[in-house]
């Protein structure tokens, strides 16, 4: 089974080299022989994510469906029980799923990938979202309840991701209790941030240290500010924005002083240079909405106001991954992760980024032979024949080298 079990299609993305190497670095090799093997249980938690709806037995019948024509198993064979899933689960823990992401994901785009850069940079976005988790003692402990006084009947983990925009692929995430807040999360995101991007975030993400710590990296910056957060102009630029500086306001000591038309206003000491694009939007109630952006592209030239205003919209579609994950992928977001222990939930949640990322991979790269925008792909129809390959292939070996002789590749479990 070690040999011959793999997930279809997405075999090509994930081999069985790049699952051993992550078992490995993880310190998960096994001491004995086993049936469930630390590679089969790694295939087996992505194949979870993909048949979220099937029960445990029957997810393992769709991963080993074909070996007993291909002579692979003993006739006395059978599916493993629930409990040996469970315990194989236990002991590969969450590591190789997290290691295993870490090193799959990463931005996909092409240059040429529409939708998917302004001015060579590609559009990259910072969101969060919840997950409600299994009713159990564990998981509660783990990652807690909101609610306070009228506590959310189930535990919650909390996820923030970096998301490119025009493939809608996750590259980076962390996962942790509900009380985890976003901006905590984003704290440990900045490393991801490479020379190439152009990172939006929404005005809840916003700090002082946030922006310090983000805009220290090679990655351009287009935040949006509550609009208490008043930065004096210092100089107005032809396109409408304005450069400025903001300071820490938990510093104290002296101040700075930089006139802004009709009224004073001050910034502690520690300035930060920032240039501000601010514009008003309809609302539903027939209102207009102001909105506040701050970015590190303090030249003009290299993207107008009005480019920074509409590339800013772009965060929504973090929006649109999280519902593809929870409504598409799970089955809507009523429908918990299995897992009922801590260390297997972000097990899941890690194996349920890497099928999504693997759908996205396979999506963009249908879109890229044919010339069109990925969003016009759905994401529902990638997902079925994906589905269909596991069931289909998933005897076939997840080798991505030469073929071995069939004598080798056939054992009996």
């Amino acid at each position: 089974m070690t040999d011959v079990v793999g997930i279809g299609v997405l075999t090509r993305l994930i081999d069985r080299d790049m699952v051993d190497e992550a078992v490995r670095d993880a310190g998960r090799l096994e001491k004995r022989s086993r049936l469930l093997t630390a590679r089969v249980i790694v295939y087996y938690v992505l194949a979870l994510c993909l048949f979220f709806g099937d029960g445990y037995e029957e997810v393992m019948r769709k991963l080993s469906h074909g070996l007993r024509s291909l002579g692979s198993w003993r006739k006395d064979w059978a599916v493993p029980t629930v409990g040996a899933i469970s315990k194989a689960r236990m002991r590969l823990g969450e590591e190789p799923s997290r290691l295993l992401f870490d090193r799959v994901a990463r931005p996909m785009a092409l240059r040429g990938t529409k939708g998917a850069r302004l001015y060579g940079r590609r559009l990259m976005a910072v969101d969060g979202v919840i997950f409600t988790l299994q009713d159990t003692a564990d998981n509660e402990a783990g990652f807690g309840r909101c609610g306070g006084d009228n506590p959310s009947p189930f535990p919650q983990a909390r996820v923030t991701a970096l998301v490119e925009c025009g493939t809608h692929a996750v590259v980076a995430a962390r996962i942790g209790p509900w009380k985890s807040s976003e901006r905590g999360q984003l704290a440990d995101l900045p490393g991801a941030f490479e020379q190439d991007m152009l990172v939006l975030a929404d005005a809840g993400l916003h700090s002082h240290d946030l922006w310090k710590a983000a805009s220290a990296t090679p990655a351009e910056l287009v935040w949006r500010v509550q609009t208490r957060l008043d930065p004096p102009v210092v100089r107005a630029l032809p396109d409408g924005s304005y450069l400025s500086v903001i300071g820490d306001p938990a510093q104290k000591g002296r101040r700075r002083e930089y006139a802004r038309p009709g009224h004073r206003a001050t910034v502690r000491v520690d300035p930060t240079e920032v240039r501000v694009v601010e514009y008003d939007i309809p609302n539903r109630g027939g209102k207009t909405e102001s909105i506040r952006l701050i970015t590190t592209i303090l030249d003009p030239a290299q993207a107008t106001a009005a480019e920074l205003a509409a590339v800013h919209h772009e965060r929504w579609e973090a929006e649109s991954v999280f519902d593809e994950i929870e409504t598409h992928q799970r089955g809507g977001s009523t429908i918990q992760p299995r897992s009922k222990h801590p260390d297997t939930a972000r097990q899941e949640i890690w194996a349920l980024l890497l099928t999504h990322y693997a759908v996205r991979h396979l999506t963009c790269e249908a879109a890229e032979q044919a010339d069109i925008d990925t969003d016009r792909i759905s994401f529902i129809r990638p997902s079925r024949a994906i589905r269909r390959q596991v069931t289909d292939q998933a005897a076939f070996s997840p080798r991505k080298t030469g073929h071995r002789d069939n004598r080798d590749d056939q054992r009996n479990p």
